[in-house]
């Protein structure tokens, strides 16, 4: 028991800090991908960056607007940043000294949650521009989740296992995003929609929003929303690896395919973005698992 506590402190301590690091390696790669530097100032070619960035939001007051509903105000982005470092507990090493048995569905429990705290904390707010950045962004989150879990289900239909190291063992000898390009194509655009990534960053990207969610957010409160919104880019960077092909070194190009996303695509129409996903991405899914059935009585 001690021993796993030791090990899930020290994982979610480094999980901060590689959260802390991704963000100095998006502002750079934002910087080369525009013709221009990133943070370059501070210290040595500005690697001191993010520490520096964290000493100022948790020194920095943490304002509480009147209005707001004080108890969840306040517990929202800690509950937000609790349920993204949990999601750890599902790394798929082969020396983990706990594995969870039913990992996938764990994994589905927890982000499904993540709706309920992006809706606390646009109502908590009792802001009309929080409640409806927080509207659209659970909006868009519902619908992509459909999608998402339908396409885990159609590659857990294939590997016959929940278990997370027993999914990334099996893929191994196969490279599941080779043979199922399309669908693989369909899991990276939910990856970006599921965590508000852009293009599909609705929740802060129209003028009336503000700031979507987060605008009353600052501080500390607005830093335990920053480093969950990472942290859920790093893990999904590692279950898109593990399920499509089995080889954890592919979670890293996967976490450059984010900042790639940002710095190159336009921002995407909210209507054609709902559109894509109930008319187009859920069919196909459905479709797919449609296919698999039959073919799964033959293997």
């Amino acid at each position: 028991m001690v021993q796993h506590l030791i090990s899930t402190f020290i994982t979610y301590l480094l999980i901060l800090l590689g959260v802390a690091f991704f963000t100095l390696l998006e502002r750079k790669a934002l910087g080369y991908f525009q013709i221009r530097k990133g943070p370059n100032k501070l210290g040595i070619i500005g690697i001191p960056q993010p520490l520096a960035d964290a000493v100022k939001l948790f020194v920095k007051e943490w304002i509480t607007p009147i209005l707001s509903n004080y108890l969840p105000f306040i517990l929202t982005p800690t509950t937000m940043l609790i349920l993204a470092l949990s999601l750890w507990q599902l790394f798929p090493s082969y020396k983990l000294s706990h594995q969870v048995t039913l990992g996938i569905l764990l994994f589905l429990c927890i982000s499904s949650l993540t709706v309920y705290t992006t809706l606390m904390a646009g109502w908590s707010s009792n802001s009309k521009y929080a409640l409806l950045g927080s509207i659209r962004a659970m909006a868009q989150t519902i619908s992509y989740e459909v999608t998402m879990t339908l396409i885990i289900i159609f590659y857990l239909f294939l590997t016959t296992q929940m278990d997370m190291v027993s999914i990334r063992s099996t893929n191994m000898s196969m490279i599941l995003m080779m043979l199922f390009l399309p669908l693989s194509i369909m899991w990276l655009t939910v990856t970006l929609a599921e965590t508000n990534r852009a293009p599909f960053d609705f929740a802060e990207g129209e003028s009336e929003l503000v700031s979507g969610f987060n605008i009353e957010y600052g501080g500390a409160g607005f830093a335990f929303l920053f480093m969950a919104e990472y942290s859920n880019i790093l893990m999904m960077s590692l279950i898109t690896s593990c399920l499509l092909t089995g080889t954890l070194i592919m979670s890293i190009p996967v976490a450059i395919m984010f900042l790639w996303a940002r710095a190159t695509l336009p921002r995407y129409r909210y209507d054609l973005l709902m559109a894509m996903a109930w008319k187009a991405f859920l069919p196909l899914s459905l479709a797919a698992l449609m296919a698999l059935s039959p073919l799964l009585l033959f293997l």
